[in-house]
């Protein structure tokens, strides 16, 4: 009953913002919805940016902390563009504001793979992330989307920096992953732990086809509940 609830919201949300996006009159729907968004951990870009637009010709009707909460489940989103997508709808002023300027930050790091920095800063500001249930694992999946697309074979102490995870909580992880997921753990120089990474065309190129198609994001979220 509660799912059929929450798919009838959805529903009649999307054809609010198809029907007549433009309308003042939908601000308040679309601001609750980010909220629904947040509680039940799904996420629809196209509602978020309709109400961003309508922020821009109602500046005064601005909520800081839904425009917050959109920017944060951006950046969950992510490898999608959905962060900048978001920020070029928000006015300069507003993103001056020093929670703004930290998830710019945030998304800077993340984009240039920069992990240990993206922690670092993101412990800085719990206050502001812890807020949105689903955001440590949402960037962890992302974490190893990128190393699946970039090694072979990953140093654990790599692996642990990415994903900002260590000690027996990484073992079981790993172990998780083994049984699960195809991983293969070896001993590397120096005895460091070496996890091999599945194969694909990206860390072995002689498997690429001559297609476009990435590897779906969503293969590497399910390796996320044992860390939960």
């Amino acid at each position: 009953m509660g799912r059929e609830l929450q798919q009838q919201v959805s529903f009649t949300v999307e054809q609010l913002v198809a029907v007549n996006p433009y309308n003042p009159d939908i601000l308040a729907d679309l601001e609750n919805y980010v909220n629904e968004q947040v509680l039940s951990q799904t996420y629809n870009l196209d509602a978020n940016l309709c109400l961003l637009r309508l922020y821009q010709f109602e500046p005064q009707r601005m909520s800081i902390q839904i425009v917050e909460r959109i920017l944060i489940k951006a950046l969950m989103a992510m490898p999608a563009q959905d962060f900048s997508l978001c920020l070029f709808l928000i006015p300069e002023q507003v993103q001056m504001e020093e929670r703004f300027k930290t998830l710019i930050v945030l998304s800077h790091y993340l984009e240039t793979s920069r992990f240990h920095q993206f922690w670092e800063e993101a412990a800085k500001n719990r206050h502001i992330l812890e807020v949105i249930p689903g955001f440590e694992q949402a960037i962890q999946a992302y974490a190893i989307h990128v190393l699946t697309l970039t090694y072979q074979k990953v140093p654990r102490p790599v692996l642990a920096e990415a994903i900002n995870v260590e000690g027996l909580s990484l073992d079981k992880f790993l172990e998780y992953q083994a049984a699960n997921n195809g991983w293969v753990l070896e001993k590397g120089s120096s005895r460091t732990q070496l996890v091999v990474l599945p194969r694909n065309e990206f860390n072995h190129p002689e498997l690429r086809k001559n297609t476009a198609d990435g590897i779906p994001l969503e293969h590497v979220t399910r390796i996320f509940p044992v860390l939960v």
